[in-house]
């Protein structure tokens, strides 16, 4: 070998170098950026690649808003939807990225293209999440339908509780051969896609920083129910994180899982799920009043209540992450804002305590080492504009950060949450500080 021969072969291993180090990498059980530490505070916008879609008037230039926006609050890291399949459910979706299997809505799909373009120009990275167990924007209960157009007609429907005919339908999902193959070709799909305007492959964009299996999967109802689908549950987990390492070598993997919660009360079998190779981060998601920690029509006797145990369950997970030595984001989490109003601009003194309650734990124990990548607070509204009375016909300013199946407005924060916004502006600051030292 020449001189000449080995300066190429030289120089070609240091631009791999220098590009493998664009993406986000866990070393030593801690996000890493360019061989420095990795934290962020950010948000959910599970809408960017609707607002990013020509199909929506005026979207673009409201994503383009909202960037730059978020940008300036030092909110750099967005999770957003990555799929979602037509359906008969009721979701209020005006048009989904797959409307059959293999079939798909290319307008949304630029979307994606267009949202992640704009991420770039910012240094911001996204969290993409491939799949849903609720049955909001179709899901794990679409592909069954798929496969089997009467069987959601066959699970008993309860209309006081509604939510577990949706579950023991998606528990079927992951011993549902079809189903996967399903699921597997829209994965390979998307991560070999080409950007329309950047041109770089999905599976090589550093913007990019996680695919996430999907949103809140679970292995069913808690109890019996749950307990007889959590083999197939775990296996589903660790062969399509496996999966998406196989075919895409640059990029995280993680689950979207509540933590605790998400594996039947069992702290246990959360650690058994995300113990393996595949599996690069913890998620952990906090829903007080979903899980009657709180009660809107009682506040003042509630949230003190609320605020306990959401910190000593945010603390279990962190406790759970140094043990297991990877990383934990808690990256959804919310609370109502006060007097149940869903309008932007009016008080969020209960959420604003709430919040800051949560972002100090999670700052304190990361200076003392703990293993905390950051947070995505559910969910941003920015300059949306909550429908009172859903419609099917709607523009830009109608997506909130609530799915159309909520109150919209819920739990959004919009830009008018001054008081929201300092406090996450806040934590940004500090969580940064840390990645320089």
């Amino acid at each position: 070998m020449n001189m000449k021969q080995f300066l190429f072969i030289l120089l070609t291993l240091s631009a791999r170098i220098l590009c493998a180090q664009e993406f986000v990498q866990v070393n030593d059980g801690k996000f890493a950026q360019h061989g420095k530490p990795y934290h962020f505070m950010g948000a959910n916008m599970w809408y960017g690649c609707y607002l990013g879609s020509d199909k929506v008037p005026g979207g673009r230039e409201r994503l383009v808003r909202e960037l730059d926006f978020l940008k300036k609050q030092g909110i750099d890291n967005l999770r957003v939807l990555g799929a979602s399949e037509h359906s008969a459910f009721d979701n209020h979706f005006p048009f989904t990225i797959q409307t059959a299997p293999d079939q798909y809505d290319e307008s949304l799909l630029q979307g994606l293209d267009f949202l992640l373009a704009e991420m770039s120009k910012r240094g911001m990275k996204a969290v993409i999440y491939l799949n849903n167990y609720w049955n909001w924007s179709g899901g794990m209960g679409q592909y069954l339908t798929w496969v089997n157009p009467n069987l959601a007609a066959s699970v008993p429907y309860n209309p006081e509780r509604k939510w577990e005919r949706e579950m023991t339908l998606s528990s079927y999902f992951y011993a549902d051969h079809h189903a996967q193959e399903y699921f597997r070709n829209y994965i390979s799909n998307l991560v070999s896609r080409k950007n329309t305007f950047t041109h770089t492959v999905y599976k090589d964009d550093p913007t990019i920083m996680s695919w996430q299996l999907s949103n809140e999967p679970r292995p069913g109802m808690d109890g019996d129910h749950g307990e007889r689908n959590m083999h197939e549950f775990m296996t589903w987990i660790d062969e399509t994180a496996g999966y998406i390492h196989s075919i895409d070598p640059n990029h995280l993997v993680s689950s979207g899982n509540e933590g605790k919660v998400g594996t039947i009360q069992n702290i246990a079998y959360y650690e058994q799920t995300h113990a393996g190779k595949n599996i690069d981060y913890l998620t952990l998601h906090i829903w007080a009043k979903n899980w009657s920690w709180f009660d809107a029509d009682r506040p003042a006797e509630t949230f003190p209540v609320a605020r306990k145990n959401a910190l000593e369950h945010l603390k279990l997970h962190i406790d759970l992450a140094r043990k297991m030595n990877k990383p934990l984001v808690m990256e959804e989490f919310g609370l109502d804002r006060d007097a149940k109003s869903c309008t932007p601009g009016t008080a969020t003194i209960m959420r604003d305590e709430y919040f800051e309650a949560l972002f100090e734990l999670l700052y304190r124990e990361t200076t003392t080492g703990a293993p905390i990548g950051g947070a995505n607070v559910w969910a941003w509204g920015g300059e949306g504009e909550p429908m009172h009375t859903l419609k099917t016909d709607f523009g830009a300013a109608a997506y909130v950060g609530d799915p159309f199946v909520e109150p919209q407005g819920l739990n959004s924060v919009f830009k008018q949450d001054k008081t929201t916004l300092r406090i996450l502006k806040k934590y940004s600051r500090l969580f940064k500080k840390l990645d320089r030292k």
